[in-house]
């Protein structure tokens, strides 16, 4: 990675992977990343809205080089880095004024990138995304929790409901979830109710590999939106969220779910949501900020 003098100090560029205008120019770059520091409806941990920034930090000491491409993919596809959202405190107006960005920067024709921000963020990605691709859409959700509730806390903006309000709409086809491991009876019940537009993998089935022939059945030729909360990883990874649960995803699984996703879907925009990074605590910011490289690499260089 290149490094530029200032002030007697080592700095990269401040944007995502701290790239040189040569391949962080809004023209030049396929990928625009839009940090969403939204943080209202929280239960139980904060400071989610710390999450954006902590992500594009860590994100300027990741290696570009991937073994897995034996290349460095971004700089191949280009990522521009867009002044994040200053937002109501609403949820609801928070909501609107998401989707209308996400909307403007998708009619690009640029993949799309979601930083939370806590997951109440996801209903404007993906009504933003509708905006502009249409539908259908097909939802993946890696997480630990189904967020399935019709309200929580006074709020159907929550972000204990943002599968719930996704399928709102009918043009999202289907909400396909994977690693959940803590819902409520209510969630269990709609999840039951509608199986043809709710498909629950409990983390079970993702340690055991029985998820994948019904998921890339699903998935087969779809448009995605791809929302990711880093709860969905074993807290040994990403240990700095509000809600973690135990038994979550490995780094292998999350990353072979990523790898199928591309190479049976497109996907169309993704967001990642609920780091609330801790200080001193960088491995999560690094390891999130990881992911997110990954998932953006496995849409962008999908088909070679």
């Amino acid at each position: 990675m290149d490094f530029a003098q200032s002030e007697g100090k080592m700095t990269t560029p401040d944007n995502f992977l701290g790239l040189e205008a040569e391949h962080s120019a809004f023209d030049r770059a396929r990928v625009l990343v839009l940090p969403i520091p939204f943080e209202a409806t929280v239960s139980y941990g904060g400071g989610t809205g710390a999450g954006p920034n902590a992500i594009i930090h860590a994100s300027q000491q990741v290696e570009l080089y991937d073994r897995e491409y034996d290349l460095e993919p971004a700089l191949h596809y280009g990522v521009h880095t867009l002044p994040a959202l200053d937002l109501p405190e609403d949820p609801t107006a928070a909501v609107a004024a998401i989707r209308s960005a996400v909307a403007a920067a998708a009619r690009t024709g640029k993949l799309v990138v979601g930083l939370g921000g806590e997951h109440t963020v996801s209903v404007g990605v993906g009504r933003g995304l509708l905006d502009a691709v249409g539908g259908p859409l097909t939802v993946v959700q890696i997480d630990a929790h189904s967020d399935l509730r019709n309200e929580y806390e006074g709020t159907p903006y929550s972000h204990a409901c943002i599968a719930r309000r996704l399928l709102d709409d009918p043009a999202v086809e289907q909400v396909l979830q994977l690693g959940i491991r803590s819902v409520c009876p209510e969630e269990v019940a709609f999840a039951r109710a509608h199986p043809a537009r709710t498909r629950v993998w409990y983390t079970e089935a993702v340690h055991d590999g029985s998820w994948r022939s019904e998921f890339i059945q699903r998935i087969q030729g779809r448009r995605v939106f791809l929302t990711i909360d880093v709860d969905g990883l074993d807290p040994a990874i990403v240990p700095a969220t509000g809600t973690p649960e135990p038994d979550g995803l490995t780094w292998p699984e999350t990353l072979d779910i990523l790898r199928t996703l591309n190479a049976h879907a497109t996907v169309v925009g993704l967001d990642c949501v609920e780091l609330a990074p801790m200080p001193g605590l960088h491995l999560a910011d690094f390891a999130v900020a990881k992911l997110v490289y990954k998932a953006i690499s496995y849409s962008m260089m999908r088909g070679g």
